[in-house]
């Protein structure tokens, strides 16, 4: 796993919806994510209204975000967030495995793209260097993929 992320992409101006579906599960983790995301696009993209829509677990993701994906107001980027603990069964590695092929089929099925932050870690201590660290935290990530992507999808409908 690569510990070093792409640069921090340059503020848009794009205004539209940015939707972040995020799991309740493993709260301490994914309570922290989100709220770096929403941070981290309050202040890359000021333009873009923040929806958050909270699930009960990992699995239950996908299915809103392609329930978002097909609403009515199609959001110019959804976050996926949420964080598996590996326990003692393949339990986790078939629900991950499950959420990363739905979130991939929706992204390119409706052509929005879907940041992919479901992650999927071996014990607690992963999950906090990723969740509430500061070098690696995936959801400022993955604010920051979304915003880079908003603007490359823009571009190419010019």
């Amino acid at each position: 796993m690569s510990k070093s992320a792409p640069e921090t992409p340059d503020s848009t101006t794009q205004s539209g919806v940015i939707t972040i579906v995020a799991s309740r599960y493993n709260s301490t983790y994914t309570d922290a994510l989100v709220e770096s995301a929403q941070s981290t696009i309050e202040k890359l993209a000021p333009e873009l209204e923040i929806r958050v829509v909270r699930v009960p677990g990992a699995f239950e993701i996908p299915v809103v975000v392609e329930a978002v994906a097909c609403g009515e107001v199609q959001p110019l980027a959804i976050i996926a967030l949420g964080v598996i603990i590996r326990g003692s069964t393949a339990h986790a590695d078939l629900i991950a495995d499950s959420i990363t092929k739905s979130l991939q089929e929706s992204s390119v099925s409706h052509l929005v793209p879907v940041i992919h932050e479901v992650l999927l870690v071996e014990n607690a201590e992963q999950a906090e260097t990723r969740a509430l660290g500061d070098e690696l935290n995936r959801g400022r990530e993955a604010a920051e993929a979304a915003v880079a992507m908003i603007e490359v999808m823009a571009s190419l409908e010019n």
